[in-house]
């Protein structure tokens, strides 16, 4: 288990790079089309019908996101002014969960309403999880009830994994619907997509490996016991 946890660590630092570096080499392909990822984004958005989410940019690299509690298209400085395939992917893809949110799509709806609970339980997972290791030969309730929290974040990892694809179907159709990219620059925003993905199912894998590494913790706890 040690193994593959060390593994699916360096696979994250692995993908993480190639992330950047496509994003790195597509972002230097100027868009035919001439349009900013900001520009992308209001297209999307209208083109949809959507009039109540605001598109700002915020500061880093890599750092957008969609925020469905105030209705926000984060786009990252870089995303939100260049004419690239690389900006035109990402503000798509950000724009498919404004759509997600407004048509009602249930695992987006499912994986918002697990947020609350999960921010309620963040702080004190990682300590209970310790405190169960520590106090495994004693008692085995501690370690179950962190194992029983620890679940959820690994549930929402999963939950996420759908979202994020389908955010990307939405984004890659509309662009080509609306005549955003040629051929060339779609085939660059969807490996860009699909690498970004990619970090989401070594987070699942990782969370679903560090679960199995405390229930078998557990397991091997209530054998003493």
């Amino acid at each position: 288990m040690y193994l593959l946890l060390i593994l699916l660590m360096l696979v994250s630092f692995g993908i993480q790079w190639r992330l950047r570096s496509k994003f790195k080499q597509y972002a230097q392909v100027g868009l035919k089309s001439n349009l900013s990822g900001a520009q992308v984004a209001e297209l999307m958005l209208a083109d949809h019908g959507i009039t109540d989410v605001r598109i700002i940019s915020t500061q880093g690299r890599l750092t957008d996101h969609y925020n469905p509690t105030d209705k926000t298209v984060n786009l990252s400085e870089g995303v939100y002014a260049e004419r690239s395939a690389a900006a035109a992917a990402i503000a798509a893809h950000e724009c498919g969960h404004a759509v997600q949110h407004a048509t009602a799509y249930s695992m987006l709806q499912f994986r918002s309403a697990m947020v609350p609970a999960l921010s309620a339980v963040s702080t004190w997972m990682p300590w209970i999880l310790l405190a169960g290791v520590v106090m495994i030969n004693r008692s085995l309730i501690p370690l179950g009830v962190g194992i029983a929290l620890f679940s959820l974040t690994t549930l929402f990892s999963f939950v996420t994994l759908p979202v994020e694809f389908d955010a990307s179907r939405r984004a890659l159709a509309w662009m080509d619907k609306r005549g955003v990219v040629t051929a060339q620059e779609h085939a660059m925003a969807k490996d860009a997509l699909w690498w970004a993905a990619m970090t989401y199912v070594v987070a699942a894998i990782s969370s679903l490996a560090t679960l199995l590494y405390y229930v078998s913790i557990f397991m091997g706890g209530n054998r003493r016991n």
